[in-house]
């Protein structure tokens, strides 16, 4: 930090370097900074001259080599590997790195939005007006198997929710018919959840098939997260984002 109290973001000489480290780090000194360098733990640019000129980030770096040495007792080795990590976005750990905590969880769908949905009954008139479709689009649903009236005629919350969210997807360009792969592909990611927990579901305690809705309900949750990462990875591919 600046006199100013702002993050310091210009070049520095070695002995600037030293001055910015040495309240932290008492022990420090220019010839420590020059066997880190050549070590390879720092590299700092040099000017035609021969002069060295550490950047903010080369502080940073050096400030994390000396407190992971006088806090964690690491060895240059370990300290090099956990740089290595930090340049290509990991976290470093022991024994190895690991991605970062945000992206190891990844937001997605939860076990709690597998719950049953509120006891709604709309008319056909009614999941027209709350999802925008067309009579004729939803004609076109029913006959895909995406959508369909329970008892009565009437359509439940969950119905509701498949309709608006295919309502969005047809204001973006989406036909009716496009949508068929979706629901085979659900069908048979159900199956295979179904498929897991049955022997679970079919035990005779009373609570088996308690249990085997939550297991299902998690196990769903996953499967949808990695829906949604291989759609995001193809999506990279194809249009190179």
């Amino acid at each position: 930090m600046t006199a100013a109290g702002q993050p310091w973001t210009g070049v520095a000489s070695i002995g600037s370097v030293l001055g910015r480290l040495k309240a932290e780090f008492p022990d420090v000194s220019i010839s420590k900074i020059r066997f880190l360098e050549s070590e390879g733990l720092v590299t700092p640019h040099r000017t035609p001259s021969g002069y060295r000129q550490f950047s903010a980030a080369d502080v940073e770096r050096l400030r994390y080599v000396l407190a992971a040495q006088r806090d964690h007792y690491l060895p240059l080795k370990v300290i090099k590997e956990h740089l290595d990590a930090i340049d290509r976005g990991l976290e470093p750990a022991t024994p190895s790195p690991r991605l970062p905590r945000a992206l190891v969880s990844t937001p997605g769908p939860s076990a709690n939005d597998f719950a049953p949905a509120a006891e709604v009954r709309m008319t056909r008139a009614e999941l027209l007006a709350e999802s925008g479709l067309e009579p004729a689009d939803l004609t076109e649903l029913e006959q895909f198997g995406l959508l369909s009236a329970g008892t009565g005629g009437y359509f439940d919350a969950d119905a509701a929710l498949i309709a608006t969210t295919v309502g969005e997807l047809l204001a973006a360009g989406l036909e009716p018919r496009h949508l068929r792969p979706f629901r085979t592909a659900a069908e048979r990611e159900s199956a295979l959840v179904a498929q897991l927990v049955s022997a679970q579901a079919r035990q005779k305690d009373p609570d088996a098939r308690e249990r085997a809705g939550a297991a299902a309900a998690s196990v769903a949750a996953t499967v949808l997260r990695l829906h949604a990462l291989l759609v995001k990875a193809g999506l990279r591919r194809e249009l190179g984002i």
